[in-house]
């Protein structure tokens, strides 16, 4: 948002320098200047154009004036010693809320998001290199979902696996990773949980934010429906069209892929194959669009982690991810767990559980609940765990993004 410098009379905000100042009116009280009304039809259209290249010229010194203020604000971070992340999930959301309340149209909310997440993404651009890792390759709904949160000035950087992912950010070689962890219609995406599982006690990688994404499949090939003999797609994609699938195509082979935009990929290569992804793949990988919307659920939408190394201060509407395990010959191990949480009245909001791969039946537990790890209802209910559990681990936390 463009730099807030001070307050006005009444509930006037002033944006930009002395020289070159925007007002925004909070409310439409009397006290209030009145904003311009609709031009006039007697205005000619250069006149018009005129005004808008008025316009553009103020906006322009302004966003230039707030990406210099980004940079100092940067610059006195480095001075006072203070680690910042570049990305930090509650200034946008205040960003975010504050633009929408000074919005009186005729832009909707929407339009006046898109545009300051620009703005932000832009930003970050210049106080710091940012780099984020994506399960690709472009076209991917990983890279959809990646690319609509940090917006296009930061760099992406494709990967084969979701664990490849993970290893990006652990080692360091990127800023920010998103991975997939659970979609409406087909529950868990068990790649995110297992490599957790799989991780060494001493990892840095933490999950420090979450985004959501509205899926919608689509059937691509350049094959015709009737001659199609293998359908290619992510798991979680396969998933989420079963029904569709056993309706339209019951005889054909359903194949995994990486991703469904490697599945794509593998479509536009190979004779009588389809894939399942998103209507973006068809452009990206010349194929045609036999079907459009072919998910089950109409409302299917996918939740993203953002992995980094540390999670951000508590913003007051937190969730934190715990893992654990407990003493399966003990009866009643799990249920003593839980109950810790429930005698400090902290809300559940998903249970998961994983095999160990350190013997058979043996399974480590995943438990997001509200609140984060320096609310004391939520450090004293970690604390108790160790009682009744093995290798407590908390594995981020970060503000909740759920309506």
């Amino acid at each position: 948002m463009c730099s807030m410098i001070g307050q006005g009379v009444a509930n006037t905000i002033w944006f930009g320098s002395s020289s070159s100042r925007l007002a925004i009116f909070s409310d439409s009280s009397p006290t209030q200047p009145r904003t311009s009304q609709p031009t006039s039809m007697t205005d000619g259209l250069p006149q018009l154009r005129s005004r808008i290249d008025d316009i553009d010229t103020r906006l322009v010194q302004l966003l230039n004036e707030r990406a210099s203020v980004s940079i100092s604000i940067g610059s006195a971070k480095k001075d006072l010693g203070i680690i910042s992340q570049p990305h930090i999930p509650k200034r946008e959301q205040e960003v975010f809320a504050q633009a929408e309340r000074l919005n009186h149209g005729p832009l909707p909310n929407s339009a006046i998001q898109a545009i300051y997440r620009e703005i932000m993404s832009a930003s970050i651009a210049l106080q710091k290199d940012t780099t984020i890792a994506f399960l690709g390759p472009r076209g991917s709904y990983s890279y959809q979902s990646a690319y609509e949160k940090f917006g296009d000035s930061l760099s992406y950087i494709e990967k084969s696996t979701i664990r490849a992912v993970f290893e990006a950010v652990e080692s360091g070689s990127v800023t920010y990773g998103l991975v997939p962890f659970e979609n409406s219609t087909f529950g868990t995406v068990q790649q995110t949980l297992d490599w957790f599982v799989a991780a060494a006690p001493e990892t840095r990688v933490m999950v420090r934010g979450e985004t959501y994404l509205a899926v919608h499949h689509c059937l691509l090939s350049n094959t015709s429906k009737d001659k199609i003999k293998r359908v290619y797609s992510h798991p979680e994609a396969l998933g989420q069209c079963s029904k569709w699938l056993d309706a339209n195509l019951p005889y054909v082979e359903r194949v995994n892929a990486p991703s469904t935009s490697k599945a794509a990929d593998i479509a536009a290569n190979e004779a009588g194959a389809a894939a399942i992804c998103s209507a973006v793949c068809a452009d990206l990988y010349s194929l045609n669009v036999l079907d459009e919307n072919i998910e089950d659920l109409k409302n299917n939408t996918t939740r993203f982690f953002i992995i980094g190394h540390v999670m951000d201060a508590p913003t007051g509407r937190d969730r934190t991810l715990i893992q654990f395990t407990v003493d399966h010959r003990q009866p009643g191990a799990l249920c003593d767990a839980l109950n810790v949480m429930k005698q400090r009245e902290i809300n559940l909001t998903k249970i998961d559980s994983r095999p160990s791969g350190q013997r058979m039946w043996h399974y480590v537990f995943f438990v997001e609940c509200e609140g984060h790890p320096q609310d004391t209802p939520l450090k004293d209910a970690i604390g108790d765990l160790n009682n009744f559990c093995i290798d407590v681990r908390v594995l981020g936390s970060y503000m909740s993004l759920r309506q």
